[in-house]
């Protein structure tokens, strides 16, 4: 069984000059074999910059899909607190009964 490598991501800023090379007239391609990317790849990242700077309809932005994890993550917090408070409030109720 072979597994794939896989790499880090690549710096944001790698990203937008690689962008910025393409949109100077230089062919995907060339750009793409000169930084050892794939020319998908670059798409991609043209793609996602001209989303996230408000160019390009239709996707989501990069804000716009972290947020949805963020919300997730609160309210998973939120949950916990609820259960500790509920807990803390049986307890109290118990001691308050004994006495």
């Amino acid at each position: 069984m072979c597994v794939p490598r896989t790499r880090p991501p690549y710096p944001e800023d790698f990203r937008r000059e690689a962008v910025e090379l393409v949109r100077a007239g230089r062919s995907i391609a060339d750009v793409a074999k000169a930084l050892g990317v794939s020319a998908q790849t670059l798409r991609n990242w043209s793609k996602r910059i001209d989303v996230d700077a408000g160019r390009r309809e239709g996707l989501l932005s990069s804000d716009d899909k972290e947020e949805p994890t963020q919300l997730r993550r609160r309210v998973r917090v939120l949950e916990q607190e609820r259960e500790i408070l509920k807990k803390a409030a049986a307890f109290f109720a118990r001691e308050s009964d004994t006495r």
